[in-house]
């Protein structure tokens, strides 16, 4: 565990982790979008990390699904463990050319790994790359992410798209959550073995698929 980057070492114990949005109170009643904040928990709920979005006030009333953030994450020491960085880039596959990617970095200024979506006409797909840019695991989502009623799942699956070794979930939370406040509940199940630096960047493509598949959809109706 020395070799690892400051911050990360609990990472190495987990094969899941939760993600849980605050709803910021002035968000909840007037329905102003506010930046997002976010506990990152173990599967006994038990908070590891703390999230916050920093971007312009302008970036999330114009931009919303496709805007550029920075969200700082911080152990419970309030120590910076890992920065995850996306810019503004297009959310559709009529220009497949321009699609999302999003870096993630640990210890901040040190890259651990991308995000990067990749063009499909049916299907949510994305590739995790590691520090040199070399894919390591697909994310592929299903056709519809409305949810009706239940949980949605993007499974992690090996490069050849055949073995599911894991996935990414949006937890349906009830009908006063999705249309009161539009709250985001993940969980992220991981081989316990991965790499912690890739475990970070599924941290940061959870943050990605709820900006652009759930920010401003009423999952679960």
């Amino acid at each position: 565990t020395h070799n690892l980057p400051p911050g990360l070492e609990y990472l190495n114990q987990l094969d899941q982790i939760i993600i849980h949005q605050q709803v910021e109170l002035l968000e909840a009643i007037l329905g102003t979008e506010t930046s997002s904040k976010y506990e990152i928990k173990n599967p006994l709920g038990q908070r590891v990390y703390f999230a916050v979005e920093e971007n312009g006030c302008f970036d999330r009333k114009l931009c919303s699904p496709i805007r550029a953030f920075t969200i700082r994450i911080a152990d419970n020491a309030g120590r910076e463990v890992i920065r995850v960085i996306r810019p503004l880039r297009c959310n559709s596959c009529c220009f497949p050319c321009f699609l999302q990617q999003l870096e993630v970095q640990s210890p901040p200024g040190t890259v651990a790994g991308y995000v990067v979506q990749n063009w499909d006409p049916f299907l949510p797909k994305f590739t995790i790359q590691n520090e040199s840019k070399e894919d390591v695991l697909k994310i592929i989502g299903p056709y519809a992410t409305c949810g009706c009623f239940e949980d949605v799942d993007f499974e992690v699956k090996a490069l050849n798209e055949m073995t599911t070794i894991g996935k990414i979930s949006k937890y349906w939370s009830g009908f006063v959550n999705n249309v009161f406040t539009n709250t985001a509940n993940f969980g992220i199940q991981v081989p316990i073995d991965l790499d912690v630096r890739i475990k970070a960047v599924m941290i940061g493509a959870c943050f990605l698929i709820d900006l652009m598949f759930f920010e401003n959809s009423l999952d679960g109706l």
